[in-house]
């Protein structure tokens, strides 16, 4: 019998000893390949982070992160947060299928889902919050009410004397739906009043911006309340950041009304008042989106869109459901009353495509490899006496710098033949209507008795390129589903590549 004690003993400390291992980092559980198990199972909710050192994505999610896990903490909630260096523990991260930084996993009772919130320390709190208790929190007073619109950037409180009735019951359905806002009902006479509440039935969406109420009017069901506050929940113009990136690109508006615009212009105030003007009458339709033209971080962006900083104020709609497509306004003046016309044309469909290209450079065809733009693209790539193999490729690509050598000698390999045309084409500042680029490089070849295009997805080497074009287009030839630099199409924000990391930022 002491024996059995013994062992018994032995084991209780040897969980002690093994639980004890877990680390923390300004509230954060530092998680490894050896303590991982021990952390899931002892806790019952634990949103992890697998990052990466270098990651800028994770440098800038950290301090919001400690906030969140600090906030959890001083409200005494049983949530925990912990982090993982994917890059130390790459067993633990492709056991869970990590393929870019930072990925955020919630372990519920050891079961693990995607994370689906936002990157600020509020929109984390909410989120885990919303998936460990019920879709809205019972307010039972006039401070509770207060303390939780309070904290919240966002805040929906239902107002039902019957909590049981079908209103509150849609009410419910709808806040149980929706991962990102906090909810709450009450029933209480002191909180109808204080918030000015008449009825039976209200729903009252509380806000630290715009006109900071609104109060919902409509039949009571989980759609429509639903949509009542996801086109409330977003200010009229969402200014883009790392913070509000999630909400932006995560939302159900995929038609993004964007102004480039130098905070620091002059006429910058009068501009921003305009184009808030012009937001109001789509809001739920479409999301207007500043875009800081005076910032470093958003260089990219407008290199995407073909602008540079001397080019703004400007604006350009892009529909995100819709393969990217951009359109662009006649003309540079920006007013409430033209904007309003713009986008209305656009949900009309009456504004063509605006398709970027670059002017044809003198010497496109000098070299073996030729430069094509929007402007050439056609009388080159549909040549109907010539096969034509296309590189798509973005400047800052680190895949399309590798392939660059190997490119030069395919052209070089294939200059005299007059049946074949090895070409390449900067698909950031130029596009072409029925070629869609998703990823960098997208390579094609545009057969001359044909006129559908043939993705090519063999090896990147000379050999593989070579046999590629000697077989018609036929050996290679298929999807594309290699792990390229991808640029998201539900992203126009695609980050600087960090050259000498084997895996992307995400």
């Amino acid at each position: 019998m002491k024996s059995l004690f013994a062992v018994l003993a032995a084991l209780c400390i040897a969980h002690v000893f093994v639980t004890a291992e877990i680390k923390e980092d300004e509230g954060v559980l530092v998680l490894t390949t050896e303590n991982f198990d021990d952390a899931v199972k002892d806790n019952d909710y634990v949103l992890v982070e697998f990052y990466a050192p270098w990651c800028g994505h994770c440098k800038a999610l950290a301090p919001e992160y400690v906030k969140a896990a600090e906030k959890l903490k001083s409200d005494g909630s049983d949530i925990k947060l912990g982090k993982v260096d994917a890059t130390e523990e790459s067993e633990l991260a492709g056991k869970f299928g990590v393929r870019g930084y930072p990925t955020l996993k919630f372990f519920k009772k050891g079961k693990d889902t995607e994370y689906g919130g936002g990157r600020t320390a509020d929109s984390i709190v909410s989120w885990v919050l919303k998936k460990t208790g019920p879709p809205a929190k019972t307010i039972e007073t006039v401070d509770d009410a207060e303390k939780s619109a309070a904290d919240q950037e966002v805040y929906v409180l239902g107002f039902f004397k019957n909590v049981e009735s079908d209103e509150a019951k849609a009410f419910m359905e709808a806040a149980d739906g929706m991962d990102g806002i906090v909810f709450g009902i009450t029933s209480k006479d002191d909180v109808f009043s204080h918030y000015d509440v008449k009825g039976d039935s209200a729903v009252v969406l509380l806000k630290k911006f715009d006109e900071g109420r609104n109060d919902f009017s409509g039949d009571y069901t989980a759609d429509n309340l639903s949509l009542f506050v996801k086109a409330n929940s977003l200010p009229l113009v969402i200014e883009f950041s790392e913070e509000t990136a999630q909400k932006i690109f995560g939302g159900d508006i995929k038609k993004h009304n964007l102004l480039f615009m130098d905070k620091e212009a002059e006429n910058y105030k009068t501009v921003r008042e305009a184009f808030n003007e012009a937001a109001v009458g789509f809001k739920g339709e479409v999301l207007f989106v500043l875009i800081d033209a005076g910032s470093e971080d958003n260089e990219r962006i407008l290199d995407f869109f073909g602008l540079k900083k001397d080019n703004t104020p400007a604006v350009r709609l892009i529909n995100l459901a819709e393969d990217m497509t951009k359109y662009k306004p006649e003309g540079d003046e920006i007013t409430a009353e033209n904007q309003k016309a713009f986008v209305q044309s656009v949900l009309d469909g009456k504004v063509k495509p605006h398709l970027m290209s670059q002017d044809i450079p003198e010497d496109w065809d000098k070299e073996p490899v030729k430069v094509l733009v929007g402007k050439n693209f056609e009388e080159v790539a549909l040549d109907k006496t010539k096969d034509v193999l296309v590189e798509f490729y973005a400047p800052w690509c680190g895949h399309c710098k590798q392939l660059a050598p190997i490119w030069d000698e395919l052209g070089a390999k294939f200059e005299d033949r007059d049946d074949i045309v090895v070409a390449k084409m900067d698909a950031t500042t130029n596009e072409i209507e029925h070629v869609k680029v998703h990823s960098f490089p997208t390579i094609k070849y545009f057969p001359k008795d044909s006129d559908t295009a043939v993705d090519y997805n063999g090896a990147r080497t000379l050999d593989g390129f070579v046999k590629f074009l000697e077989s018609g287009g036929k050996d290679g030839a298929g999807p594309s589903d290699e792990d390229f630099d991808d640029m998201d199409d539900e992203d126009y924000d695609d980050e600087e590549e960090e050259e000498e990391q084997k895996k992307d930022e995400l």
